[in-house]
């Protein structure tokens, strides 16, 4: 099959681009001396994940129960849900993917540890939980600057729990860089805070005393794609980062692409799909409207490259159209703006590289893998919608 076979809006794998993605963040992990958890949030594809397992990942981090429930009935053997988790029937869910699998979650209030310590308890098992730390983002964890020695001691000594380490996501890495710097020295910044707090916080702990707290056997599990491009680990009083968390790197996107995380070639993913109309408006301005939308395309803009994904030119060596955006989203059609007139007409296709590939992923039942313009397999999304 071509991919002029396929029916659009499709999402295209380029396979080549994906096993160097792939074969880069392993060989960074195993530079590093880390293990390589990456987030299946991004592809939400069991047969994606097999091949990160298959290159050297230890295990996979996911953000749902539901996607949880879905890699380990597909076969994953250690899953991570990186995202606190609250609720009975979560704990319900969770419990019964142990017989299969190893779990783990995260917590970040005494509320959610005693919730989850009676239900652990009451069962007799013992649940792995990591404590969240917040090292800048500003969302979800214990801020690393804060006493975070109670709530550790608190997780460490109930029943049902072992506190098996402390987890962050430097998600403030997506914020760009600051007037006085370049992108590059941004991502070089944050990852290094990432990295240094995080060892801060694991040896207040283990100079607190705090049970389960030893250089070697303690998780301080890190990573996001855009800090990860600069990572280098490091050792303070013994302890060392663990582990690393990306996901993004399978695809990268235009937003990996703006943070100087990722090269426009490094771009797996693309979005197939058709011009359907064609005019000008009235101030003269070509416009093509494609059947990609917001319901593919997402309206998550990128720091710097305007509009709604990035339109190739060519597709085979990764060009950016000089002169189409995707200025505008309606729920099934891009508003392409081409100042100057396209050189495509309706019936036509193109790719375009998404600006967050995890939200254009989550919304396609598929995945169509090609080399060149052969399309060599499909791959379902079995956890879209989880």
């Amino acid at each position: 099959m071509l991919i002029d076979d396929l029916s659009t809006p499709c999402l295209l794998v380029d396979r080549e681009r994906l096993q160097r993605n792939l074969r880069a963040m392993q060989t960074l992990a195993d530079t590093n001396d880390v293990a390589l958890r990456p987030h299946a949030k991004t592809h939400k594809c069991p047969s994606l994940a097999r091949r990160q397992i298959e290159q050297g990942a230890v295990g996979l981090t996911v953000a749902t129960v539901a996607e949880a429930e879905t890699f380990v009935g597909a076969g994953a053997e250690d899953v991570r849900v990186a995202y606190p988790v609250v609720g009975r029937d979560k704990h319900e869910r969770l419990a019964a993917l142990r017989k299969d699998a190893r779990i783990s979650f995260t917590v970040d209030t005494e509320a959610a540890a005693e919730q989850a310590a009676a239900f652990y308890a009451d069962r007799n098992q013992t649940a792995e939980v990591l404590l969240e730390i917040d090292v800048g983002h500003g969302r979800c964890g214990v801020p690393w600057s804060a006493d975070v020695v109670p709530l550790a001691r608190r997780i460490a000594e109930q029943d049902g729990l072992r506190l098996a380490g402390i987890l962050t996501h430097a998600g403030q890495a997506y914020g760009g860089p600051r007037e006085d710097e370049s992108a590059e020295a941004a991502l070089c910044r944050i990852s290094r805070q990432e990295r240094d707090r995080m060892l801060d916080v694991a040896v207040q702990l283990a100079q607190a005393d705090v049970p389960g707290v030893e250089p070697g056997s303690f998780a301080i599990s890190i990573g996001s794609t855009p800090t990860m491009a600069c990572f280098a680990n490091a050792e303070q009083d013994g302890f060392r980062i663990t582990e690393i968390r990306p996901g993004n790197y399978v695809f990268n996107d235009t937003i990996q692409v703006d943070l100087a995380a990722a090269d426009l070639d490094d771009c797996a993913l693309t979005v197939y799909t058709t011009v359907v109309s064609k005019r000008r408006d009235a101030s003269g301005i070509e416009r093509a409207y494609v059947d990609a939308g917001k319901k593919v395309l997402t309206t998550d803009t990128a720091p710097t490259s305007p509009g709604y994904g990035t339109v190739l030119y060519n597709a085979s060596f990764m060009r950016p159209h000089p002169h189409a955006t995707v200025a505008k989203l309606s729920e099934e059609h891009g508003w392409m703006r081409v100042p100057g007139g396209a050189t495509f007409g309706v019936g036509d296709r193109l790719q375009i590289v998404p600006n967050h590939a995890c939200v254009t992923t989550a919304t396609q039942s598929e995945l169509h893998v090609v080399d060149g313009e052969e399309v060599v397999d499909t791959w379902a999304v079995d956890a879209r919608g989880w």
